[in-house]
């Protein structure tokens, strides 16, 4: 069949867009931080949040066919549930989820940073190095350069083509008694461990953003989001057995916030440390850049709509005043949550709000001809996930809880008195 000109997106650039969007900051953090209460069985945790990933790809797939949409899981939420303060409050929840993930990824950049520089994680640095790059991307944003913007290719190849390398070299020098089960904590850890796990495959939905601009979503979208999962799994599972095969539990626990460039020094040295962390250095940086840019793009679009206050659209310099407020609010969330607050809870509300778009599935699933029985497993996995996800957090981050019910209790706050007073109407976007 041939490619529609006027269409960008085909299978593979699908594809390999999913992956770098996947195969970013999540693997450099997460993967510490996930160890940490999974041990060396922290692969099946990996192996069981890219099953969740799938059984979600399938439905957010099947969604996007339906309502190819720029808008996503936004545009989704509308077409389910109506146009309501129930799809207005969650869509404002989304995009503060958004923020949590994107602090994550800053929060990430300054403990590589503080690490390579001062060889230290004080809080001063980490959040330091968090704020400067944040307000980096945001005056280049809005300044309308695309520099950076036009080299996310060439940065994803090189990320992965490190991680690879380092993977593959690595393997040779496993200790397969550092991966004995017998030294890995309770079963039960892994199973909780899987929210964190997911989270680093989120990026996968960045897929179903492509279906405006894709040759023939119907044939292409399911098997180029399926496709993605699977080859990012093989390599999480993969870079777990590295990492894990070549240091002791207590080491990764220590070093669990820059876990993958710590694994590179028992075998390369000071060196490999050095240009893993300088791997995730570029990794977060394009993260956030384009994060940024996306972030700009979308409330502009929300606010359009009436999806959030009219300051989200109001032009400034090459960008939006959105893009300032945003940023005040990851400078927020860096300052007064650490890592792990902010891996807990990020990974908790997109858990959640993942299945809430797959239970509002179900009420359009004779229109997208979806599989009841695959959107209601993802349903059942993903709820699964969050039981047991809040009751090993609440114990290390005893208020964890209060955070993302403050933010679900935000979220509606926010809908309510933007109807109240601008008189919003949340709007579909696609016919």
């Amino acid at each position: 069949m041939k490619r529609n000109p006027s269409k960008p997106f085909g299978l593979w650039s699908a594809v390999f867009l999913g992956i770098g969007s996947m195969v970013g900051a999540g693997i450099f953090v997460l993967l510490g931080e996930a160890g940490a209460i999974a041990g060396n069985l922290v692969w099946i945790s990996f192996v069981f949040g890219g099953i969740i990933a799938l059984l979600s790809g399938y439905s957010l797939a099947k969604l996007a066919t339906a309502y190819p949409s720029r808008g996503g899981v936004v545009e989704y939420l509308v077409q389910c549930y109506g146009e309501g303060v129930f799809s207005g409050s969650l869509s404002v929840l989304f995009y503060l989820s958004a923020m949590v993930a994107i602090s994550m990824v800053a929060k990430t950049f300054g403990t590589y940073a503080s690490m390579l520089s001062v060889g230290s994680q004080q809080a001063v640095w980490v959040d330091g190095f968090a704020i400067g790059i944040l307000l980096l991307f945001m005056v280049i944003n809005l300044a309308g350069s695309a520099l950076i913007a036009r080299s996310e290719n060439i940065i994803v190849i090189i990320k992965l083509s490190i991680i690879i390398l380092f993977t593959v070299v690595v393997f040779f020098y496993i200790d397969p008694s550092l991966l004995s089960p017998k030294d890995a904590p309770p079963v039960m850890n892994v199973f909780s461990s899987i929210a964190l796990t997911f989270f680093a495959y989120e990026g996968f939905r960045v897929i179903t953003n492509t279906a405006e601009d894709m040759d023939d979503p119907g044939r292409l979208m399911l098997r180029a989001m399926t496709t993605a999962i699977l080859l990012v799994m093989l390599l999480y599972v993969a870079v777990t057995f590295a990492v894990f095969g070549n240091l002791p539990l207590p080491e990764i626990i220590k070093a669990q916030d820059y876990a993958l460039a710590e694994a590179a020094r028992p075998v390369f040295g000071q060196t490999g440390f050095t240009v893993m962390a300088i791997a995730a250095l570029i990794s977060t940086a394009s993260s956030i850049n384009a994060s940024l840019y996306a972030v700009a793009n979308v409330t502009y679009q929300m606010a359009k709509n009436g999806e959030l206050p009219e300051v989200y659209e109001r032009n400034v310099w090459h960008s939006t005043e959105g893009l300032i407020v945003s940023t005040v609010i990851l400078i927020v969330f860096v300052l007064f949550f650490d890592l792990t607050q902010i891996a807990a809870i990020g990974s908790i509300s997109i858990l959640f709000l993942h299945a809430i778009v797959h239970i509002g599935h179900l009420l359009k699933i004779r229109k997208t001809g979806a599989s009841i029985f695959l959107v209601v497993l993802a349903i059942l996995a993903i709820a699964v996930a969050i039981v047991l996800a809040l009751q090993y957090t609440s114990g290390h981050i005893p208020h964890v809880g209060y955070f993302i019910a403050s933010g679900f209790v935000l979220a509606f706050g926010i809908e309510i008195a933007l109807r109240l007073l601008t008189r919003r109407i949340v709007r579909k976007q696609s016919k």
